[in-house]
């Protein structure tokens, strides 16, 4: 499990010559992003059974495995290095897209922004980006409960400008920022097509908001094939292969990946100074996105 930081200053992006083939699967940790992409490997294989939890890698890449950044460097290097895994991170992006394909499915958690002088999300190596964002109020209770945060400290990182989450043995720095700062970088001033899609419109009406990532994917949407990986990737499923099997992408604290995936839990057991808290840190970007009278 990652230790949480503050992150070092962010400076401004320098450009890399690449193919641009990489969608971004985008959002701060804990809003849907291991759904979304759950839905996309069932759909894109077009699978007949639940696809396995534990085959994602094969349709979506992280941008924070250790591994990368060790084949990038052509030699063994200490991934903990906040510095050198980002001046790293242009020739990870280039073996990402040296493969030639048209499309290249990365999942990240990291705000767009640049870091060390080093731009994280280069418009010449990206095609676009899937942002899934959801209302800080029950992401503050998943965040805490994934990474043995208390509630209270989970509340305060979420307003810091210099949050990340420090690396250890299954992944490298990730800069976060606020939830605010995440959110405003990932919907505001891309120089690349951003679908925004909120994580409760996909609990709601999944067949729409799925429906509408495949779209903009340019895939052509399929009723049956679409409403199958719907169902493959609901979270009783996912959370009864996860018992079976375990998932490699768990939080390593005993507690399981995939809980209900409902909304609104904050309602019962977020205490009311939070959650006043919550919405005065992020007042303005939680009234954009209809969670501040939720």
């Amino acid at each position: 499990m990652p230790l949480l930081h503050k992150c070092p200053s962010v400076n401004l992006p320098k450009g890399m010559d690449m193919k641009r083939s990489i969608v971004w699967l985008a959002s701060y940790p804990k809003s849907g992003n291991t759904w979304t992409r759950v839905f996309l490997a069932n759909y894109l294989s077009n699978a007949q059974e639940p696809l396995s939890i534990n085959r994602m890698q094969m349709f979506a890449m992280g941008d924070s495995v250790p591994k990368l950044y060790q084949i990038a460097a052509g030699r063994e290097i200490d991934t903990t290095d906040a510095q050198l895994t980002v001046r790293l991170r242009p020739r990870v992006l280039q073996g990402l897209v040296a493969n030639n394909a048209d499309v290249n499915f990365v999942k990240t958690h990291n705000f767009r922004s640049s870091v060390y002088g080093v731009e994280l999300f280069p418009t010449q190596v990206t095609r676009q980006a899937i942002y899934i964002v959801r209302n800080p109020l029950d992401v503050v209770m998943s965040f805490s409960r994934h990474f043995g945060m208390t509630i209270e400290d989970t509340v305060d990182a979420f307003a810091k400008s210099d949050f990340a989450s420090g690396a250890d043995s299954n992944t490298t720095w990730q800069f976060l920022g606020s939830w605010s700062d995440h959110v405003k970088s990932w919907t505001k001033g891309a120089s690349f097509p951003v679908l925004v899609i909120r994580y409760e419109d996909l609990l709601e009406d999944p067949v729409t908001h799925f429906g509408s990532i495949v779209d903009a994917l340019g895939i052509p949407v399929e009723d049956d094939r679409l409403r199958r990986a719907i169902h493959f990737s609901r979270f009783d499923e996912l959370k009864k292969q996860e018992e079976k099997q375990g998932f490699k992408e768990g939080p390593g604290t005993g507690n399981l990946f995939f809980n209900t995936g409902k909304t609104g839990q904050w309602k019962e057991h977020l205490d009311p100074t939070l959650i006043s808290k919550i919405r005065r840190d992020h007042k303005r970007i939680m009234k954009q996105f209809r969670y501040y009278n939720a």
